[in-house]
């Protein structure tokens, strides 16, 4: 029931993510106003406002100017959905669950954004930074230490390469950094690690495809956020994978 409850939760969140995807880079109020349709206008009615099935109901298309919704829609509330899903089952009832939900919906708004407009909003980053480290400490109040400088830490060696490699990643990079690492203690750094090696491997496989040129700048934000989903699920059991490899 707790898994089921949290996929239809994460659907409602998803519906909210996806006002926060759009508003928020045209810095545009997320409250008001009221949900409605970017091409004419008109207010969103709450019958075609119900998370996914109303986009299966209108075939993703406008009930007033018929104009088509863009399938990122209903492809964030899924993901959502699923995500909390699967944060529900692996967590349980405990307070580890609801920093895993914060940081879920956080990653999904700033993936999402950086990969339309390569932006990594203060916005969304810092509150989502100080929630995480409350949340964090609050869940694990033993290790409390570990959050704040796993921030600092994996923030500062961003920091370094961004100075020594402006072109390739920016400051919102580097705050995200440190927002991992108020989520994720230590295991940030093997967030930022993993999407690095997504990032590599993905820029390599268009860069093979004609798609970008070799200087083309990624949607690093983008590549961190899916390390940092894999880290939350599975951060442990890959540490300890890789440590048997190196001893073994």
């Amino acid at each position: 029931m707790l898994v089921l409850a949290a996929v239809l939760f994460g659907l409602v969140v998803g519906s909210f993510l996806n006002v926060v995807i759009y508003r928020v880079p045209r810095r545009e109020s997320v409250v008001w106003p009221a949900s409605h349709c970017p091409h004419c206008g008109e207010p969103i009615r709450p019958k075609d406002n119900i998370p996914l099935i109303s986009y299966l109901l209108l075939r993703g298309r406008c009930r007033n100017c018929k104009e088509p919704i863009s399938a990122r829609y209903p492809a964030v509330e899924v993901t959502t959905g699923l995500l909390f899903g699967a944060a529900a089952y692996e967590f349980g009832p405990s307070l580890t669950l609801l920093p895993a939900l914060v940081l879920i919906s956080a990653l999904i708004s700033l993936a999402v954004i950086d990969l339309e407009h390569r932006l990594l909003p203060n916005v969304i980053v810092g509150p989502a930074a100080l929630a995480g480290l409350i949340l964090s400490i609050l869940a694990n109040p033993a290790g409390w230490w570990t959050y704040p400088l796993s921030a600092i830490a994996v923030a500062g060696f961003l920091l370094g390469l961004a100075l020594i490699y402006p072109s390739g990643m920016g400051m919102g990079d580097v705050k995200m950094g440190g927002m991992l690492g108020a989520f994720l203690g230590p295991y940030a750094a093997l967030a930022v690690f993993l999407g690095s090696l997504i990032g590599a491997l993905t820029g390599g496989l268009l860069m093979a495809a004609g798609k970008v040129q070799r200087r083309s700048a990624l949607p690093f934000g983008l590549f961190m956020a899916l390390g940092g989903i894999i880290v939350l699920f599975a951060g442990p059991q890959l540490w300890n994978m890789y440590m048997n490899l190196m001893w073994t």
